[in-house]
């Protein structure tokens, strides 16, 4: 069997081609970028790369091509399938008929921390013997690829993305996955590109749970009102809260981020780490619970969580040079920008925090939350904005001026090379540089080390 996937190159894509290769399928690709790292690692699997969306890869006569919600009409290749009548399918649902199928499935869904969460849940079981497949949207440090096929029958973790699947299949990447446990970590506004407001996206969720057997499970976030007028429209499956008011709770925390875990009211065990912030202490109490719908005791789950290593882009030491520290984070949503940040102030205490970001999601650059950015950053001591002036990550709004609010502690830059240069003569011993972006901010984390350096 032979798939030709189109937009290969991106982390949930690329871990497709990983598990259909892993279960014998002969995989294909393109994409408009192909380039390391993730070329490096496909191409070590065998996978056959193609540099952009040529109309001669038709003539490769897959047996299907599987195609990326980064292909929209007009791509040449996608134009050339429609006209030939050749047969294709998105990639959530070549996952959902290939591969869970017969499968316990573990879905995690919310707007902020599902890279981060999955790869907790996925160590847990990994740590007890479960041996999971997991299909994640990020590289969790533990296992050091985004993705696996698993044994046939194990257990399969999977990032539940509530962006639409396909340019000819605009419902959720979710609605494929068919959970027998589903966790719901949080939900606010975002993907203001094909979201019209949050009640749009609550549906979105309200699908999800609509698709979790009766004998399954939630895992819901009962701090969210967002996600109880979710569970408010009607549930048929089990429901298990955490958060304040949940059956799961974080007790008392240590400055070194080690805290309580408590279930109905009854000690857990103490899980020592060190991830800061409440953020990963919820996503922990969803993880704990999650691991519990397919046998995992609270006490081995907290014992593997002790060494869980985080994933890449989330909070990542890139360097230090001249005693400076600079991170790498995935943080681009206002609500995400305020935690990390609030995270990395609990680590470093009164030392000096330089926020450095780049607002190129979608929501951001049209300019949804740009009125929620001051206040997102208040807690850093010093902030650099870039926002591309021309291009395809172009912001159609002035940062400066959505940044004026902080006043004199925030600069605003449309050139990487001189934002790079203002950081590095701000930036003074001990001081901690955190970059935040969802996309590769045109590598400012090495130029910044390099520039101190």
């Amino acid at each position: 069997m032979h798939i030709h996937i189109l937009g290969i190159c991106g982390t949930f894509m690329g871990g497709i081609a990983a598990i259909a290769r892993a279960a014998g399928w002969r995989v294909t690709g393109c994409d408009a970028n192909v380039y390391p790292p993730m070329s490096t690692q496909l191409k070590a699997l065998g996978i056959e790369l193609i540099q952009g969306f040529s109309v001669e890869q038709a003539d490769l006569r897959p047996d299907v091509f599987v195609i990326g919600n980064v292909v929209s009409r007009g791509n040449a290749l996608m134009e050339e399938i429609l006209n030939r009548g050749l047969p294709y399918i998105s990639g959530p649902q070549w996952v959902g008929e290939n591969v869970l199928g017969g499968r316990h499935v573990l879905a995690v869904a919310g707007t902020h921390g599902k890279t981060t969460t999955a790869s907790m849940l996925a160590w847990i079981l990994e740590a007890n013997g479960l041996a999971p497949g997991f299909l994640i949207g990020g590289i969790p440090e533990n296992f050091g690829v985004s993705a696996r096929a698993g044994a046939p029958g194990t257990c399969f973790v999977i990032e539940a993305d509530e962006y639409d699947t396909a340019f000819f299949d605009k419902r959720s990447k979710f609605v494929h996955y068919r959970p027998m446990t589903a966790v719901l970590n949080n939900l606010e506004f975002d993907h203001a590109d094909i979201f019209p407001d949050l009640s749009a996206i609550e549906t979105q969720f309200h699908h999800l749970v609509r698709t979790v057997p009766g004998k399954g499970t939630l895992v819901v976030n009962a701090d969210e009102a967002s996600l109880a007028r979710v569970i408010g429209r009607g549930c048929w499956s089990r429901v298990e809260y955490f958060g304040t008011g949940g059956q799961w709770q974080a007790g008392s925390a240590a400055a070194d981020g080690s805290f309580d875990v408590l279930s109905s009211g009854k000690m857990m065990g103490r899980l020592e780490w060190g991830l800061m912030g409440a953020h990963n202490r919820m996503n922990a109490l969803a993880a704990i619970a999650a691991s519990g719908t397919v046998g995992v005791e609270p006490a081995q789950a907290i014992v593997a969580l002790a060494g869980f290593r985080s994933v890449k882009r989330r909070m990542e030491i890139r360097g230090i040079a001249a005693g400076v520290t600079v991170y790498d984070d995935f943080a681009h949503h206002p609500t995400a920008i305020e935690t990390t940040i609030a995270g990395l102030r609990a680590r470093v205490g009164a030392a000096r925090i330089l926020a450095v970001l780049e607002p190129r999601s979608n929501t951001m650059k049209l300019g949804t939350m740009k009125a929620a950015l001051p206040g997102s950053l208040t807690g850093a001591d010093l902030v650099f904005g870039y926002g591309a002036s021309e291009g395809k990550d172009a912001l159609g709004w002035d940062l400066g001026a959505a940044l004026a609010p902080l006043a004199g502690k925030a600069r605003a830059f449309d050139s990487i090379p001189a934002l790079v240069e203002a950081v590095a003569a701000a930036a003074a011993p001990g001081d901690h540089v955190l970059v935040m972006s969802n996309g590769g901010f045109g590598g400012v984390h090495q130029k910044i080390l390099d520039l101190l350096t």
